[in-house]
């Protein structure tokens, strides 16, 4: 089962593949990490030269910071919540903190109560940092701990000038992220499109591979006399499977390659999660509502994989010309869907997702006279019919918010860019 993909792109000059990861936003998520490990470098390194311009006491919080902030956190999203809550934490840590210095002056031989007070305004911090506050919480404290630390004469200078870099150093880390701004919104886009495509791949090997061995292996006389052959049950995922290669009384072995694509595509679900906050924040989406298409991506992967499963006992059961012909239209129209999802998913402009498919298997009697594994073939593909078409009307009705928050600078450059290629052949399948 092949399909229509339009005609290719020009192939790209050797500057254009080489620049791509720089102008391009999907192939800066194809190269994230490399593109990350840039940005840290120059931060870090823009720091050290601020420190050694200004000469600031105690420049190395600068530093510390960017590494801070930028180190585990690739997305703008993730950098600029971190970097909100870095400045609002050691803003009040320093109001707090020069309280306390100032208290401390006229208390004379009542110093005891001033110990007092930074226990129960630790304690008390300490208590909403668990409770709300989180790492703003965390930042107070700790900004608050850096000015009353300091010795008699000094009125907290070396804490505030600690504060005052952790600042700037805050200011250079949101400074990096502009260089080649990764957007959560555009990564967890491009990781839900990857892996739609890629369950259409593999959605299309596994009609081909039962498909091709069904018909070369029985004829329509066999097909009558199915209800004959006795239930076998087969039900090891291939991720278990996946070292190994099954054996003939499983059926026939189903090619690795879908194996090892089925890996990638949940390394692929696991790297989308930590997206959801960020791109709630930078999109307007209800958290709720992520989660809903998350669950749904995740439950479309599973019927993938048992789809998958069941492929190797199927090639060697016969199937019916009619229901042959009626898998593999609704193979292919399932396909296409999720291709075209894809693409819209990936597309600088604001498309429309289309109807899934129009085939009910209700209304084939024919496919009730199968076999008990054909029949839980074609239920698992209603599944994943009424699964796709729950993930397009839950993206349909977020297109707005997602579309909005991926960057009208990436959308007005990609579009140039498709239009110099020759138009947007994928949604046109």
């Amino acid at each position: 089962m092949k399909l229509n993909r339009g005609p290719r792109a020009p192939r790209r000059t050797l500057w254009q593949r080489l620049s791509a990861p720089f102008v391009e936003p999907y192939a800066r998520y194809q190269h994230a990490d490399i593109l990350h490990a840039i940005r840290l470098g120059v931060a870090v390194v823009a720091a050290l030269l601020f420190n050694k311009v200004s000469q600031l006491p105690h420049g190395e919080w600068t530093t510390i910071t960017v590494f801070i902030i930028l180190g585990l956190l690739q997305y703008q999203g993730a950098i600029y919540t971190k970097a909100k809550e870095r400045v609002i934490g050691t803003l009040l840590g320093i109001l707090v903190g020069l309280f306390l210095v100032w208290l401390s002056q006229g208390l004379g031989e009542y110093l005891g109560l001033y110990y007092v007070l930074i226990g129960l305004i630790s304690g008390v911090i300490g208590y909403y940092a668990v409770k709300q506050l989180g790492y703003i919480g965390l930042l107070t404290g700790i900004t608050m701990c850096m000015i009353i630390s300091h010795t008699a004469g000094e009125i907290g200078v070396d804490g505030v000038y600690r504060a005052l870099n952790v600042l700037i150093g805050t200011l250079i880390a949101v400074l990096a992220t502009l260089i080649l701004p990764l957007k959560s919104t555009l990564m967890w886009r491009f990781l839900l499109a990857s892996n739609l495509e890629a369950c259409g791949e593999i959605y299309v090997k596994v009609g081909s591979h039962i498909i091709d061995h069904t018909a070369a292996s029985a004829s329509d006389d066999d097909a009558l006399s199915l209800h004959a052959l006795p239930y076998r049950h087969h039900y090891t995922s291939p991720m278990i499977e996946s070292e190994q290669t099954m054996s003939l009384d499983q059926g026939i072995p189903i090619a690795q390659d879908m194996v090892a694509s089925l890996k990638q595509i949940n390394k692929r679900l696991l790297a989308s999660r930590p997206h959801l906050a960020a791109t709630a924040r930078e999109s307007g989406i209800a958290k709720e509502t992520l989660e809903h298409i998350q669950r749904t991506h995740r439950n479309l992967i599973g019927t993938v994989d048992l789809l998958l499963t069941a492929a190797p006992r199927l090639a060697e059961i016969p199937i019916d010309a009619d229901n042959r012909e009626l898998l593999t239209h609704y193979q292919h129209e399932l396909t296409q869907a999720m291709q075209h999802m894809a693409a819209v998913l990936r597309s600088p402009n604001n498309e429309l997702f289309r109807p899934i498919t129009r085939i009910q298997v209700a209304e084939y009697p024919s496919v009730q006279q199968l076999t008990f594994e054909w029949q839980g073939y074609f239920w698992l593909t209603q599944n994943l019919q009424a699964q796709l078409q729950s993930l397009s009307e839950l993206l349909q009705q977020t297109e707005p918010q997602w579309f909005a928050a991926s960057g009208l600078r990436y959308q007005r450059r990609e579009q140039r860019r498709i239009h110099a290629q020759g138009g947007e052949s994928k949604l046109d399948l």
